[in-house]
């Protein structure tokens, strides 16, 4: 069985082989790519992955073909030309290089993972084999735009800086490019014949934009590290949140920003850990003028409520460092507007990190309410507050709901488990396949 993924960003274990820098998005991709490649013998698989890059990339400088070709432990992977910072744009030459790729490597089937780039619909049109192609669905852009405000003030949302005229990137100029993502993500949807996901949320939103496409269920494999280590009240920074990303609005940074003040009343040590992006960055010249509007709207946030001591930006953290900063953790947010089934409540609950989540999307699917972890509405903002108060108070509380939470993502996030569902499912369609 040759089968050939297709993803959004170059795998670490790729971009290891190459001496490029690991991106940490997407990081359960490692997991399911290691059981692949361990185990591709035996379950007669053999396995290619391409994704794209930028010209910056030094294999792709001055490199005119379609694609550019390599093998790292076994596997073959190529390298495609992608515009990712403007994904709002379709290039229909994607199509050709796609096919390119398509021809070379000969797939019995092809496996996209995720919806968020035109480069999916491309693949779609390229393979023109609905009947073996396969999207496993991650985030929806198309949802995301409907939502894409989070409740801001529209005072905010309208608010420019230079930097977002210079790239006519304000928020709804963003808003606007997740809409016509959305737009490629249909299409894309539309023509394939099979679907993976695993929330109710998801599977709704299968049936809206992909009718005629059989629905598999499929957990996620989450990275190595996040396996090894349990979480214990004995070892945390007592009274500190941690976010895994708040680089846009739909991630709700600002709920959290705007009760913080109340929390810190009642325990003054608080404070705010967020990963990823530092878009409040404002020390040099350098980062006034390229800080966004809703960096810059956060930034005036702290600092009208004098919080600077309480929120600090940890940058982007491979996984080393991000399950390290999962273990000082006293509580886990995520108060985002939106989402799936993301990976960083299902990394908190592996670790047993208790949890506090918006009831959003399918995070219903991930959380058992009350027993391992707490939900509440998104538009309650109180209820977030009085939820992490309930757990800084009760530790009672925190350890139950941290050795809840392990039991249920050890379960959710099987690497044996979820492994054999995917061969189940290639396994499926190839012979569903005239």
């Amino acid at each position: 069985m040759r089968v050939l993924w297709l993803c959004n960003i170059m795998l670490p274990f790729i971009a290891k082989s190459l001496g490029q820098k690991i991106v940490v998005k997407e990081g359960w991709l490692s997991g399911l790519a290691s059981k692949l490649m361990a185990d591709q013998e035996r379950n007669d698989i053999t396995l290619a992955i391409c994704f794209p890059a930028s010209e910056n990339l030094n294999m792709v400088k001055g490199d005119t073909s379609l694609f550019v070709k390599n093998k790292t432990q076994g596997i073959a992977y190529y390298i495609f030309r992608e515009d990712t910072v403007h994904p709002e744009n379709y290039d229909v030459g994607l199509e050709e290089s796609l096919g390119a790729i398509i021809r070379d490597f000969e797939p019995d089937l092809v496996h996209i993972f995720g919806t968020e780039y035109p480069h999916a619909l491309a693949c779609v049109r390229a393979f023109d084999h609905p009947e073996r192609t396969l999207i496993g669905i991650q985030g929806l852009c198309s949802a995301i735009a409907e939502v894409y405000m989070a409740d801001l003030p529209y005072s905010v949302q309208k608010k420019k800086t230079f930097r977002d005229i210079l790239k006519k990137d304000g928020l709804f100029d963003q808003q606007a490019k997740f809409e016509k993502r959305g737009e490629y993500e249909k299409e894309a949807l539309s023509m394939v014949g099979h679907v993976t996901g695993r929330t109710d949320f998801d599977r709704e939103m299968t049936k809206r934009f992909a009718p005629s496409a059989k629905y598999h269920f499929m957990n996620e494999t989450l990275r190595a590290d996040f396996y090894h280590d349990t979480w214990s009240i004995d070892r945390i920074e007592r009274y500190s949140l941690f976010l895994s990303q708040g680089n846009y609005p739909i991630k709700g940074l600002h709920y959290v920003i705007d009760i913080l003040p109340e929390i810190i009343e009642e325990f003054e040590d608080t404070v705010v850990y967020v990963a990823g992006d530092v878009i409040t960055a404002n020390d040099s010249i350098k980062d006034k003028i390229k800080i966004s509007g809703y960096g810059k709207f956060l930034l005036n946030q702290i600092k009208k409520n004098k919080l600077q001591d309480h929120v600090k930006f940890v940058g982007r953290l491979q996984s080393d460092r991000m399950c390290a900063r999962f273990l000082k953790t006293h509580v886990f947010l995520c108060p985002s507007a939106i989402e799936n089934s993301p990976n960083s409540v299902g990394e908190a609950m592996l670790l047993g990190v208790p949890v506090v989540s918006a009831d959003v999307g399918g995070v219903h699917n991930l959380v058992d309410d009350g027993r391992d972890g707490i939900l509440y509405p998104k538009d309650k903002p109180k209820r977030l507050r009085d939820s992490i108060l309930r757990i800084f108070e009760d530790d009672k509380l925190a350890v139950l709901l941290s050795s809840n939470a392990k039991a249920h993502a050890l379960r959710t996030h099987d690497p044996d488990t979820n492994y054999r569902r995917l061969l189940d499912i290639y396994r499926a369609i190839l012979h569903s396949t005239p």
